[in-house]
């Protein structure tokens, strides 16, 4: 199983989570990045992303929990970025924004609120490479998982297998070793998982990376 770390912690700097991941070789470091608009919550600048990840050579998932995800893409594309993820349910033209992350180089994923219908994306799935499904509403680490999410991932892999589709389906919300293994069971192939991980870094990344 892939894990991406999140270092969006109420109680961690994220530094120290960073320092610490090199020992266990997570797949990615995943970068929440909001904006107080499309979420509540606002994290940090670029310039502290880029300070707080220096100290790791692992690449970034970036997940972009904004109004305006365009305006971002250049100054992540300068870091140690392998995706960028922005959300369906903020952009108009989806292929544009698709094209917009491609053109420098990078990998792209769409995220998906738990409202939103998993059919919507049935479009792009020949054009991204990741589906970042939230099982939780976006915005707030620790919440609790919402099982309405497996039923997702089931019907999303059905679609994809049967379309031969490249596409993975990542899930981010309420991760720990008993909801990860029942979204592996649903199909998953990603966990991303922030206060379940931040309580043992080293070993609950293995446990995850073992489901």
């Amino acid at each position: 199983m892939k894990v991406s770390v999140s270092v969006l912690s109420n109680e961690i700097k994220p530094q120290d989570i960073v320092k610490k991941l090199d020992l266990s070789k997570p797949d990615y470091i995943h970068i929440d990045i909001m904006d107080g608009k499309f979420v509540s919550n606002k994290t940090w600048t670029t310039s502290e992303v880029k300070k707080f990840t220096s100290y790791s050579t692992l690449p970034l998932e970036v997940h972009l929990m904004v109004n305006n995800p365009s305006k971002y893409i250049e100054d992540y594309a300068l870091m140690n970025t392998s995706i960028i993820i922005f959300h369906y349910e903020a952009v108009k033209d989806i292929n544009e924004m698709i094209n917009k992350v491609k053109l420098y180089g990078l990998k792209v994923g769409i995220a998906i609120n738990p409202e939103t219908n998993i059919y919507v994306l049935i479009p792009y799935l020949n054009m991204i490479d990741e589906v970042l499904i939230m099982s939780v509403h976006p915005g707030k680490s620790g919440q609790s998982f919402i099982e309405e999410s497996l039923e997702k991932i089931s019907v999303l892999k059905n679609i994809i297998l049967e379309g031969n589709y490249k596409t993975i389906i990542s899930v981010d919300g309420g991760i720990n070793n008993e909801t990860g293994l029942l979204c592996k069971d649903a199909g998953a192939d990603e966990l991303v998982s922030a206060s379940y991980i931040h309580k043992d870094i080293i070993n609950n990344i293995k446990t995850l990376k073992n489901i």
